[in-house]
């Protein structure tokens, strides 16, 4: 809550309006705007990453303007051509193998040998990828977590989806689903995230991300996501070698066609599937709206509005606690970081809220280079008809869950506080 000390009275020199806000954020006027956004947009980066936020600047608007009148569209037809171009990556990485497997056969027992078997180390690295559990995964499983499991099962009865096989906890402010192998769900879960949100838009982040089951997004799809990987490693091996000897210097020349090859076809599938990629954000957060309730869905977009402070108040909190060694041995000690990092969430004025949603629709905030505007994805919501939450968590049911994420709340306390937060 925020105290009579961190209050200011001030006017607004521009339009003489009085202003109430918080000395810990940003004076600012909601009448005339007047330093809204003090910072600024800062200078435009460049680059792929760039490409893509543009990208999906268009397509968010676009869409914002399409589903508002109520033209839900479908599988277009560039995703169609998306996945001939991921056949042809993944047909590109047969036919290397074949040949590796030709040069074997036909070489063997000579020099003929070590050319099938480069081609067959080759082929082997390019293989399509399926998704699989590291040994640093904190995975929750179902007899760990089993009210937990329970929420995410009557999440994805709601939605007509299977629910999901294991979920993972991090230390992300983000959520994520993504397919195991074949046929397995994996649901990841960002912690910092998950513990500054209500029951609600708990409910709606799982909604949210339960609903991506439900919607085609090719560029997350097992086809489209390995050949993206496939490229990303034709790329890793065709990079410039830095301060190169002569014969280097030739070889970095030689691989330049290479190199703009793959990267236009990295871009082309980037812009094929933009459209399908924000199509599914939106039909997402619909599903949000209806498992947790309008209320909730817009709520979670406020908390996604300041994740940056989500990060900044860990920080802080971390780095002060690693100068105080007062744990047993002089570790340091980790009790309460979330608790703190909840409270000063909790105590973030409705001003600033409103601030960051006018500085997003300016710069046009989303939460990554995939997502569309997030003041769009928020206006959208609220623009329709409210939706009642189809799915609950009362007091009890919240208690249990957090009881089942008590020690994995605990270890990645520590592991943020002895590494630090960002360095993980």
């Amino acid at each position: 809550m925020r105290t009579a000390e961190e209050e200011i009275v001030s006017s607004c020199p521009q339009c003489g309006v009085e202003i109430r806000t918080d000395r810990r954020f940003t004076t600012w006027c909601a009448a005339c705007e007047w330093n809204v956004d003090p910072q600024g947009p800062g200078e435009e980066k460049r680059g792929p990453a760039a490409v893509r936020r543009r990208i999906a600047q268009h397509y968010g608007e676009l869409l914002f303007t399409e589903l508002r009148a109520g033209n839900s569209g479908g599988r277009s037809v560039s995703g169609l051509f998306a996945y001939a171009i991921a056949l042809t990556v993944h047909g590109l990485t047969c036919i290397l193998a074949a040949v590796g497997v030709w040069g074997l056969i036909a070489g063997w027992g000579g020099l003929g040998m070590v050319f099938g078997l480069f081609f067959l180390a080759l082929a082997w690295s390019l293989r399509p990828r399926l998704n699989r559990l590291s040994d640093d995964d904190r995975v929750l499983l179902r007899d760990e977590a089993p009210e937990l499991y329970a929420l995410v099962d009557e999440v994805a009865a709601v939605l007509g989806t299977r629910s999901v096989d294991a979920v993972v906890v991090d230390v992300e402010a983000n959520a994520s689903v993504t397919h195991l192998g074949l046929r397995r769900r994996l649901l990841t879960l960002g912690l910092p995230l998950w513990e500054v949100l209500s029951p609600q838009q708990r409910i709606a982040l799982l909604g949210h991300e339960l609903g991506h089951f439900t919607h085609g997004d090719t560029r997350h799809g097992m086809v489209v996501g390995t050949a993206c990987r496939s490229l990303s490693t034709w790329l890793y091996y065709v990079r410039p070698m830095p301060n190169p000897n002569v014969v280097q210097a030739v070889t970095n020349l030689a691989c330049v066609p290479l190199r703009l090859l793959v990267t236009a076809v990295m871009a082309l599938l980037d812009l094929l599937t933009a459209r399908a990629s924000q199509r599914g954000e939106y039909l997402a957060d619909g599903a949000a709206a209806r498992t947790g309730s309008t209320e909730g869905a817009v709520g979670l977009m406020d908390r996604l509005m300041v994740t940056d402070s989500i990060a900044t108040t860990l920080q802080r909190e971390t780095n002060s606690r690693r100068l105080r060694r007062t744990g047993r041995g002089g570790e340091q000690n980790a009790d309460g970081l979330w608790e703190a990092l909840v409270a000063h969430l909790d105590s973030v004025p409705a001003s600033e809220f409103e601030r960051r949603r006018r500085v997003g629709a300016l710069r046009g905030h989303s939460v990554d280079a995939s997502h569309p505007p997030t003041h769009l994805r928020r206006r959208l919501l609220l623009d329709g008809t409210p939706v009642p939450a189809a799915v609950t968590a009362d007091s009890v049911r919240a208690e249990r869950i957090a009881g089942e994420l008590a020690d994995v709340r605990a270890t990645l306390a520590r592991d943020v506080v002895r590494d630090g937060y960002g360095d993980l």
